[in-house]
């Protein structure tokens, strides 16, 4: 069976469950995250809304299939706390350009954990939860459902996470783009050129190749012909593309990161055609 959550930040989303119910409601959690069990499933700002389909016991009486109404969101962070973490997010190059092209920085915490704040849930206190249902425990399986749902979200799209604690990605993002670093990326992604001086000690001069540029009517009628490819590859580049689809997209079903997968493969095809280029 396919993990739900393939991710760090995925995996970590859920480990708070595991300390706030008991094992048995936290297998059977899982089986609720599935779209036979989920009827209805929305993001209203921070506020996750879903319907879940619970089940007929006669035992107990229910003779007609029960649908109870679950709401769950984490502790959200005041819009003061949040003035304080993008003030300490603009200060960091890293964690600004990685943000501001849409990408988790593996490091985040550590702008949160100096203002006795995280992003992830770590406690209970941080997971609030609510269901129609009659179960006495809180946070009952559905509830545990819900969350389960949430973390495999967060595989395809970590930054969720930021509206989940009371700010919407759109707007860190126009207030990151505000600050003095993040207009200098924004500049930079604009294609506004910045000249930069190489000096001649510490870069070697490009070595020019001279070829004789044929005619564009020979050319399209074939008569000229294309200058050769001079010099080796050595150098796989990335699978840049790729990895805009993030780590886990929708079709893929493997535990382990498509992109990664793809880089091996465009490393084996360079290599094996690399007498052709």
């Amino acid at each position: 069976m396919a993990k739900i959550a393939r991710t760090w930040w995925g995996q970590k989303f859920l480990e708070v469950l595991s300390i706030s119910m008991d094992v048995g409601r936290l297998k059977r959690g899982r089986s609720y995250a599935g779209p036979h069990r989920l009827i209805d499933f929305n993001i209203d700002n921070h506020i996750v809304k879903a319907t879940v389909r619970g089940n007929i016991n006669p035992y107990f009486g229910v003779y007609k299939e029960p649908r109870y109404k679950v709401s769950v969101n984490l502790r959200r962070f005041s819009q003061k706390d949040w003035e304080l973490m993008i003030n300490q997010i603009s200060k960091n190059a890293a964690f600004i350009s990685q943000l501001m092209m849409d990408e988790m920085p593996s490091r985040i915490e550590d702008v949160f954990t100096p203002l006795g704040h995280n992003l992830l849930p770590r406690e209970r206190s941080d997971l609030v939860g609510k269901c129609s249902c009659p179960d006495y425990a809180s946070p009952c399986k559905h509830v545990a459902g819900v969350y389960y749902k949430i973390a495999s979200l967060l595989d395809r799209d970590p930054l969720l996470l930021f509206q989940l604690r009371g700010i919407k990605f759109e707007t860190l993002h126009k207030k990151l783009s505000a600050t003095q670093l993040g207009q200098i990326l924004v500049n930079q992604q604009s294609g506004v050129d910045i000249e930069i001086e190489y000096h001649a000690h510490r870069y070697t001069n490009p070595r020019k190749e001279l070829h004789q540029k044929p005619e564009l009517k020979s050319f399209w009628l074939g008569e000229g012909s294309v200058p050769q490819f001079m010099g080796t590859m050595d150098i796989v580049t990335p699978a840049i593309l790729i990895k805009l689809g993030s780590d886990y997209p929708i079709f893929w079903n493997s535990d382990k990161a498509f992109p990664d997968i793809m880089e091996t493969v465009y490393s084996r095809v360079v290599k094996a055609n690399k007498a052709n280029l």
